[in-house]
């Protein structure tokens, strides 16, 4: 019985620290998954359509649907844009970090932001074959697909991508203004990519918005599991903490 007080205590020193950012973590965890449950529910339904498509020729000039509006150098900006959350520059993003994280001696963290995004890319392809919507064809493509739409795959794999990366990279950062710079980072190029896309015509408004909604919530679990079994900061006097300078 002695030998297990120490343990019991450290458990519960550990629930106190971290009970109240778990629920508010699990709060949008579950919050995120009923959001795209229930927004996956519309598009099925048609009920977005009059919404989807309002917003895609607001877009366009309307003499000319297939001239979006805006100068002639945002087109081209907004297709860089959203070359960012393509498949060669998130594989090559994803490679080189956990080439890093294993050279700086953080081996467990790189296994796991490498089985972590896979595991988004492949529930993106899940998803995506399981509602089977065509691609929108109000307005014009401005750039080349050939896939389905929802969830949009760039705004859900470049939120699994970038958020997971900038969540679980920011906890081996050792100042509070680092990490939130971090994640801002992640946070923006997310929100660019995914606004991208609409505007190139290749997703109605509500495929990004699934396709946030389901990567967010991806990252957001992978940063929880991560905090709990894997982050260097996971826990109160542990081992991984000791050799680590204190947090600004």
């Amino acid at each position: 019985m002695n030998g297990q007080e120490p343990q019991r205590s450290g458990i519960m020193a550990w629930v106190s620290r971290y009970e109240p950012l778990l629920l508010v973590m699990f709060a949008a965890l579950s919050g995120g998954i009923l959001l795209f449950v229930y927004l996956t529910g519309e598009v099925i339904e048609g009920s977005t359509k009059g919404f989807d498509e309002a917003i895609l020729l607001a877009l366009r000039q309307p003499a000319d649907l297939s001239t979006p509006i805006g100068p002639g150098w945002l087109t081209h900006a907004v297709k860089d844009i959203t070359s960012l959350g393509g498949t060669t520059v998130l594989t090559l993003m994803t490679v080189l970090v956990t080439i890093y994280l294993l050279l700086d001696r953080r081996r467990a963290i790189a296994i796991f932001v490498l089985a972590s995004v896979l595991g988004g890319w492949a529930l993106s392809t899940m998803l995506k074959l399981s509602v089977a919507r065509p691609r929108p064809d109000i307005v014009p493509h401005l750039v080349e697909v050939n896939d389905l739409s929802f969830p949009s795959g760039h705004a859900m794999v470049s939120a699994v991508t970038y958020l997971t990366l900038a969540a679980l990279i920011s906890g081996t950062r050792r100042y509070r203004s680092t990490r939130i710079f971090i994640v801002a980072v992640g946070i923006l190029l997310t929100l660019m990519i995914g606004m991208s896309r609409v505007y190139l015509g290749v997703h109605y408004p509500t495929d990004v918005l699934g396709g946030w909604c389901a990567g967010a919530t991806w990252a957001l679990g992978c940063w929880l599991i991560a905090r709990r079994f894997i982050s260097p900061s996971r826990g109160p006097g542990g081992a991984a903490q000791a050799d680590r300078p204190p947090l600004e």
